[in-house]
């Protein structure tokens, strides 16, 4: 319980930044901020869940690789900016998701050595 209760907050706490990152082009629908943040946490309570029995670094590659590939998907139907291209958002929606991912399973295994 506690491994849950650690990645979760973990994911909830990088959702924030993510939306944090979000918002410095401008503000974002009340559905996307909250898509943002339910996604970070979500790949959170996953890494809490999961007994897939890998590398720490792999594990939170692979979740964070998963579960970010639907949010980033939703970023290519996004409006047109000049500064940064659907697709420019798309590759970063999934990279910063697997860099999350990586530390959510840094923190929750190695910072607090949680078992799985």
């Amino acid at each position: 319980m506690k491994r849950i209760i650690i990645a979760t907050v973990s994911g909830l706490l990088f959702g924030f930044v993510c939306f944090g990152f979000a918002c410095s082009s401008g503000e974002l629908p009340i559905a996307v901020s909250l898509q943002i943040i339910a996604s970070r946490t979500l790949i959170g309570f996953t890494i809490g869940i999961s007994l897939i029995n890998m590398h720490w670094v792999l594990h939170g590659l692979l979740i964070g690789l998963l579960y970010s590939l639907p949010l980033g998907l939703s970023a290519l139907m996004a409006p047109e900016n000049p500064e940064f291209t659907k697709t420019a958002m798309f590759v970063s929606t999934v990279i910063m998701g697997v860099i999350y991912g990586i530390l959510i399973e840094l923190i929750t295994s190695i910072l607090f050595k949680t078992k799985k």
